[in-house]
């Protein structure tokens, strides 16, 4: 009896067991998916992360501000100190006009320069009769030391400049040289587009996605441009406050009705020649655009030749009037 027992109670112990055991067999595939798809999504996550970390380390040296010494200016010109509305200490270089109420221009430069960009053009304008002023926009030259901001608060220095020649000149006309990042800050700062009375861009990227494009597919290929680029564009919202649509030239530009001339270099690769004719099509006053050939990036930023200076002067004269 024991061993029929014993008989009996393991095969309906076995018969007990096999729908587990079956079971068991046909949950372990789905689980192996499962535990892939984990995997496969840690990983994803990790390098999403470590991705998120490097680039925001590569933004942190990009928007990074450097003093740089900037020679004291040679009379007649002298040092000026300004305050923009946040407080910003705004250094610059003032050249009095011909009279007390000449028609002054504002000349504001590019990333990584200083006043010194601009010094020789407004020496040259202050000696037709113009007043002049150059300023180090924040974060360069002798102005305060803050990160850049891709125009957005440097248009603070901007208008602060703008505002400070306008007075000194008795409410005379006044007119802007951006170059590159300067021309940016006269249209995309925080207190919107500088009422300048004529407006010179140089070099102006037309939104802050596609310039971080442009730079990022000259040195990675196309496709390192597009898969870095959001990477570094978004880091406009937890830097700056700001979405990267708000740092938009092209979008600004149509709030601008004054006369405008944009340049750009016909071999510009960070900001190429369509990209200057957009926003040269995008200005809703009087324009005019002139593409030089030969330029890239660099040269058209740093233009000291007879032909510029004849056609800066040409627009002003047409623009803000004559000394």
């Amino acid at each position: 009896m024991i061993s029929i027992a014993g008989t009996s109670g393991s095969r309906r112990s076995s018969r007990a067991s096999a729908p587990i055991s079956s079971a068991s067999a046909t949950a372990e595939p789905g689980n192996a998916v499962l535990g892939l798809s984990g995997k496969i999504g840690a990983g994803v996550g990790a390098v999403l992360l470590l991705g998120i970390a490097a680039s925001w380390g590569v933004g942190s040296l990009l928007v990074h501000g450097t003093a740089s010494p900037v020679a004291p200016p040679q009379a007649p010109a002298h040092e000026v100190g300004l305050r923009a509305r946040d407080g910003s200490a705004i250094s610059g270089s003032y050249w009095p006009g011909r009279t007390a109420n000449a028609p002054a221009i504002l000349f504001l430069h590019g990333v990584g320069a200083s006043r010194e960009q601009t010094a020789p053009v407004a020496a040259w304008f202050a000696a037709q009769g113009y007043a002049a002023l150059a300023i180090d926009l924040r974060g360069h030259g002798r102005s305060a030391i803050t990160d850049h901001s891709f125009g957005l608060d440097e248009g603070l220095d901007a208008r602060a400049a703008f505002d400070w020649l306008k007075k000194q000149q008795r409410g005379a006309r006044v007119g802007v040289v951006g170059v590159s990042l300067g021309g940016a800050a006269t249209l995309v700062g925080r207190d919107g587009a500088v009422p300048a009375d004529a407006l010179v861009l140089v070099a102006v990227f037309s939104d802050i996605r596609r310039a971080i494009y442009n730079r990022l597919a000259t040195q990675l290929t196309p496709v390192g441009g597009a898969i870095g680029e959001p990477f570094l564009s978004l880091q406009s919202l937890p830097r700056f406050g700001v979405w990267p649509s708000r740092i938009s030239p092209i979008a600004a530009i149509a709030d601008y009705h004054g006369p405008v001339f944009v340049v750009g270099g016909a071999e510009d690769r960070f900001t190429p020649g369509d990209e200057t004719r957009a926003l040269y099509d995008a200005a809703p006053g009087p324009k005019s655009l002139w593409l030089v050939p030969g330029r890239d990036h660099a040269r058209v930023t740093n233009m000291h030749d007879a032909e510029w200076y004849r056609r800066l002067a040409d627009f002003f004269r047409a623009t803000i009037g004559s000394p």
